[in-house]
């Protein structure tokens, strides 16, 4: 397999990492700004680099793209990538709104491609075989809980680099916990409340959120994120009539009845995704996150984003396409 990175962050050190582990090139890689495109390149040996993702898709050597750039280009660089036949990962979010994520799934899906999103809590061994237990009725499920706290007052990424584009807490961060929540649930949505305030004034977009899920079957799902949070945390809580489970991601730990377990760190988990991303195109079979296994929580995304906007006006923020 031949792959194409789009962007070179955090995220993609960690999607080149897991790369290397197998048997795969690393043909081209595709930044925004020369040298530091180059840089990265080298060190991470790749064959060649472009700033140009046109340029790199019409190469026909390459197999699968990985994009991994601002999220609010993912749904641009996805068709781009499907349109030119290229197997396509696209990190969370597949887009930033559900007719966007819909157009995303239907292209992959007429032209008969595979089509990845990367949902890392989804392929945690831990939080797997707590599913499949659900999924065989020998635990049930009365709760799913999940918060996210950074301080991004200012927009400086995981890696201390000053970003050039703006995050979007509710289509980003919340969303991997709206997923993880509706994955292990696995049931029908019947209500959604969500709640963001006004912009703050200092960086321009709603730096709060709140969304809470009922299903068919009287379970919730409640997930709290903000980017005031001094504290950095990063958790799901899982309640079944049996035991309490919570994931600290930035901790690498796991709490149950039984104490307090390591479990492998996020790095080493998004790797998982990529991994099994190539080895999907190989077998020719569906990833473990495939695009259309997260149209639910996009759902419930977009409900919680047309409430914020029948609230406040349709507006134009930094990291969100102007409406």
């Amino acid at each position: 397999m031949n792959i194409c990175l789009v962007g070179h962050g955090m995220t993609g050190i960690w999607h080149t990492n897991a790369l290397k582990e197998m048997d795969c090139c690393l043909h081209t890689l595709v930044g925004r700004r020369r040298q530091p495109t180059e840089e990265f390149a080298e060190r991470y040996g790749y064959r060649r680099w472009t700033i140009s993702l046109e340029e790199a898709l019409l190469d026909d050597e390459i197999d699968i793209a990985i994009l991994t750039g601002p999220s609010e280009t993912h749904v641009e660089h996805a068709l781009a990538a499907l349109a030119a036949g290229k197997h396509t990962l696209v990190e969370i979010p597949i887009a930033m709104s559900l007719g966007d994520s819909e157009r995303v799934v239907e292209t992959a899906h007429e032209l008969e491609l595979t089509l990845g999103v990367v949902h890392p809590m989804r392929v945690r061994p831990e939080m797997v075989a707590l599913r499949d237990r659900i999924r065989e009725d020998s635990e049930h499920i009365r709760h799913v809980g999940g918060r996210f706290f950074i301080n991004r007052l200012e927009n400086v990424g995981a890696t201390g680099y000053r970003r050039s584009w703006t995050d979007n807490l509710l289509w980003h961060h919340t969303a991997h916990l709206v997923d993880f929540g509706l994955w292990m649930l696995n049931e029908p949505v019947r209500k959604v409340v969500g709640f963001m305030p006004l912009p703050d004034p200092r960086t321009g977009i709603p730096m709060d959120a709140f969304v809470a899920v009922e299903t068919e079957q009287d379970q919730t799902v409640v997930c709290t994120a903000s980017y005031y949070g001094r504290e950095r945390i990063f958790e799901t809580l899982v309640v079944t009539d049996q035991d309490t489970y919570r994931l600290d991601v930035f901790g690498s730990a796991l709490t149950t009845m039984e104490g307090e377990r390591e479990i492998a760190p996020e790095p080493e988990n998004c790797g998982l995704v990529t991994r099994d991303f190539v080895k999907s195109v190989e077998e020719g079979r569906q990833p473990a996150i495939s695009g259309e296994s997260v149209l639910p929580a996009m759902r419930v995304l977009q409900e919680v984003q047309d409430q914020w906007d029948m609230s406040n006006g349709v507006m134009a923020i930094p990291g969100r396409h102007s409406p």
